[in-house]
């Protein structure tokens, strides 16, 4: 890719506060870099680190207060965003400026359709007529990987997985084909194969337009396939800075070091040793099914739609059975159903001899103490209005024999402190958090209830790598301690090898392969399996 030699966007010397109960909190500080015609830049650090505040500064989405930009410049084009009036930045934001966001949930609307989202885009810059904008969000969600996008067009968030919600937002962001593309997590949710077609559809778009994009990540694999440069953070400040290949083979800072030293490489240290007989059988799941019907809007016909397709598994206690496949391929219905949010259409499923579906009254409820759940959306998990010594303390005041209430305020700063948090930030809320931050936070609110089994729904996808490995080693050392048992649904294939003890891979609601962790790394024998090895992304260098 040829790169310009003249940058479109440069920050100088910004510095952003927050305003808080006591002193402000910096979360910028002095931070300067710039991003050219064509080229990726992209941002990597631990959640907190001042990466989304940086860029969001460009979009002007740092409401003042509590946010306050304290000094430094924006530029683009010539021109100083921060002194630019409401009409001004809104003719910027989505035409030549535009954004992915890392929630997608947050930031799509409920009650109205994706393609309903979409086609604003181009209404509100005047950008083609009525009759062509429906074709047009029909191709952009086919770009961006949406299946059967003739029909999709006519649903709703919440009837699409996080994955694809994600896929969703990129359309929204692509539409107009901007200069500059802020990507905040772009591929947080997405397993990867869809995230292989992403970044390539990413860079296919740089290749036409010649646009700039902003990556903001923490994987580290996905950096070093899409960076031409690449800034670190930590703290508010920018700790190093240069060209990705010399940043990824070279790290000059100690906190860089220590990023690249948290990839996981496969290996089995934080695991069971192979070959260790496994406690007697804790879930039994038999020709689980899962069927909708789509199809209400008025240019499309009803049809069934398989989300779970016959689908039978067993987790012993103390096993950690790994399930990974592409967005939408049933994998957190399944969870759905384990945890009784969504009732099966058909099949069974006995934990410790029960049946799950079966269950009520007082007898649903032991069993929703026994089996807890780490969503894939932290945010839209939590009670905005409760702060987070009232989220952890929950399952205590639901089950009154766990733990007596004197006990409740230690308990919470221990849980905080196992996740990699600190005691002050019980009395905070969750829109005062990174999404990083409420991952470990509906992490520690799993664990409050002591339970045998917990089902995580990419639960460490919103983690950056040196978070992801303590989170993992800590749910290791859970397992090895307590016997607890795991269904550990994600797309990040290092982290589930890292892990998991056995792997299922689902494609279109069935299970393809199913097999012991290193055998079907070293050995897969479904060609979708295969698909997935291989989508794992490539340095940009090699």
């Amino acid at each position: 890719m040829t790169v310009s030699d003249n940058a479109i966007l440069t920050i100088e010397n910004l510095t952003v506060d927050f305003l808080s109960e006591g002193d402000p909190v910096r979360a910028v500080d002095n931070v300067s870099f710039d991003v050219c015609p064509g080229e990726t830049l992209v941002i990597l650090g631990e959640s907190g680190s001042g990466k989304s505040v940086s860029t969001g500064t460009v979009m002007g989405l740092i409401d003042c207060p509590p946010g306050d930009i304290v000094s430094g410049s924006l530029l683009f084009d010539g021109v100083d965003l921060s002194r630019l009036d409401e009409e001004s930045r809104r003719a910027l934001n989505g035409r030549r400026i535009a954004m992915i966001f890392q929630d997608p949930l947050a930031y799509l609307n409920p009650v109205y359709t994706v393609g309903r989202q979409i086609a604003e885009v181009f209404e509100a810059h005047s950008d083609g007529v009525v009759a062509t904008v429906r074709d047009r969000v029909v191709n952009l969600l086919e770009r961006v990987g949406i299946p059967d996008a003739g029909t999709r067009i006519d649903h709703y968030p919440h009837q699409f997985s996080g994955g694809q919600r994600q896929r969703v937002m990129i359309a929204m962001a692509i539409a107009l084909k901007p200069d500059i593309l802020i990507a905040d997590e772009p591929t947080t949710a997405l397993d990867v194969s869809v995230q292989s077609q992403i970044l390539e559809l990413l860079s296919d778009l740089q290749r036409e337009t010649g646009m700039a994009l902003i990556m903001i990540t923490h994987d580290l694999e996905v950096a070093a396939a899409m960076a031409d440069r690449i800034i670190v953070m930590n703290g508010g400040k920018v700790v190093e800075s240069g060209k990705a290949q010399d940043v990824f083979t070279n790290p000059v800072h100690a906190y860089t070091r220590r990023l690249m030293s948290a990839v996981p490489h496969g290996g089995a240290a934080s695991k069971r040793p192979r070959g260790e007989v496994k406690g007697g059988v804790l879930l039994k799941v038999e020709k689980l099914s899962k069927h909708y019907v789509l199809g209400a809007g008025p240019f499309s016909s009803k049809r069934e739609f398989r989300a779970v397709d016959d689908v039978s598994f067993t987790v012993h206690r103390g096993e950690t059975v790994g399930i990974v496949g592409e967005s939408g391929s049933g994998k957190s219905s399944i969870a759905r159903m384990l945890l009784r949010l969504d009732e099966p259409t058909s099949g069974k499923a006995l934990f410790a001899g029960e049946d799950i579906f079966a269950l009520e009254g007082r007898a649903l409820n032991g069993f929703r103490r026994r089996v807890q759940m780490v969503f894939q959306d932290p945010f839209g998990s939590m009670n905005p209005r409760m702060n987070v010594r009232s989220i952890i303390s929950e399952p205590w005041a639901i089950h009154r024999d766990i733990l007596p209430k004197v006990s409740w305020n230690d308990r919470v700063v221990e849980l905080l402190e196992l996740v990699g948090l600190k005691s002050e930030h019980a009395n905070r809320h969750p829109h005062q958090f990174s999404g990083g931050q409420r991952q470990r936070i509906a992490i520690a609110r799993a664990l409050a209830s002591e339970p045998e089994l917990i089902v995580c729904d990419e639960a460490v996808s919103a983690l950056d790598v040196s978070i992801q490995m303590q989170v993992i080693e800590l749910l290791a050392d859970l397992r090895s301690r307590l016997g607890l048992s795991y269904v550990f649904i994600t797309h990040d294939l290092p982290i589930v090898r890292e892990f998991a003890d056995r792997i299922m891979v689902m494609q279109k609601g069935k299970v393809v392969e199913d097999s012991d962790t290193e055998m079907l790394f070293n050995s897969p024998n479904h060609p979708y399996t295969m698909s997935l090895l291989n989508s794992v992304p490539k340095p940009k260098w090699s």
